[in-house]
C-alpha cells in the first residue's frame, strides 16, 4: 500500500500556470501507471495525464499541449505542469497509483481558476 499527499493546488487567473506534486510515502517505482485525476463539482472524476515506469505519457484532449506529467522514481514524486490554465479546469484534482486492482488516491488539491 501507498500513501500519496498531493501540494500546490491554489487560486489562479485564467492563463496562468500551476505546478502540482504528488509526494508517494514509498517507492512508485513498482506501479507502472501514475497518473492525475480531476473532479469538478456535480461531475465525475476524469483522468488528465498518467505517466508510465518508462516515462511514457498520455493525457486527455483538453489538456493536451499545456499540462505536462513527470515522474521521479529516485524520489517518488508524480508532478503536473499545468499551463495556460482555463477556468474549465477547476476541480479537485487527485494523485493517482494504478494497479490492477482499486488505485490508490491521495486526498486531493484543489484548483480554481478564475476569468
Amino acid at each position: 500500500q501507498v500513501q500519496l499527499v498531493e501540494s500546490g493546488g491554489g487560486l489562479v487567473r485564467a492563463g496562468g500556470s500551476l505546478r502540482l506534486s504528488c509526494a508517494a510515502s514509498r517507492s512508485i517505482f513498482s506501479y507502472n501507471l501514475m497518473g492525475w485525476y480531476r473532479q469538478a463539482p456535480g461531475k465525475q472524476r476524469e483522468v488528465v495525464a498518467v505517466i508510465s515506469s518508462g516515462g511514457s505519457t498520455s493525457y486527455v484532449d483538453s489538456v493536451k499541449g499545456r499540462f505536462t506529467i513527470s515522474r521521479d522514481n529516485a524520489k517518488n514524486t508524480v508532478s503536473l505542469q499545468m499551463n495556460s490554465l482555463k477556468p474549465e479546469d477547476t476541480a479537485v484534482y487527485y494523485c493517482a497509483a494504478l494497479t490492477v486492482g482499486s488505485p490508490y488516491w491521495g486526498q486531493g488539491t484543489q484548483v480554481t481558476v478564475s476569468s
